[in-house]
């Protein structure tokens, strides 16, 4: 099992940075792909980007390729997700979460708890 914390998210104006993290427990962390999903207040859930267990393999979704960029360090069970060039449309709460595979959003079993992002224009 593994059990997933957000940092702390915050509020930023347009075309500003930020940086998430998603601090993993337990020692299975590099066994998980990790994907980080958004949801803005009257929309559904949506899938942000994904990396691979080892890190090698990433996937992002078309509103934010060449904005953000996910990554992981397995030595440090922690996840990142760099975001930048930001946009009102960005705000959501955002999640990160572990599955067995990147590219199967049905596999994400474990789910942290969410953090705000507010873009603010």
């Amino acid at each position: 099992q593994v059990q997933l914390v957000e940092s702390e998210g915050g509020l930023v104006q347009a075309g500003d940075s930020l940086r998430l993290s998603c601090a993993a427990s337990g020692r299975t962390f590099s066994r998980y792909a990790i994907g980080w999903f958004r949801q803005a207040p009257g929309n559904e859930r949506e899938f942000v980007a994904a990396i691979s267990y080892s890190g090698a393999s990433t996937l992002y979704a078309n509103s934010v390729k060449g904005r953000f960029t996910i990554s992981r360090d397995n030595a440090k069970n922690t996840a990142y997700l760099q975001m930048n060039s930001l946009k009102p449309e960005d705000t959501a709460v955002y999640y990160c979460a572990a599955g067995t595979t990147m590219y199967d959003p049905t596999t994400y079993d474990y789910w942290g708890q969410g953090t705000q992002v507010t873009v603010s224009s």
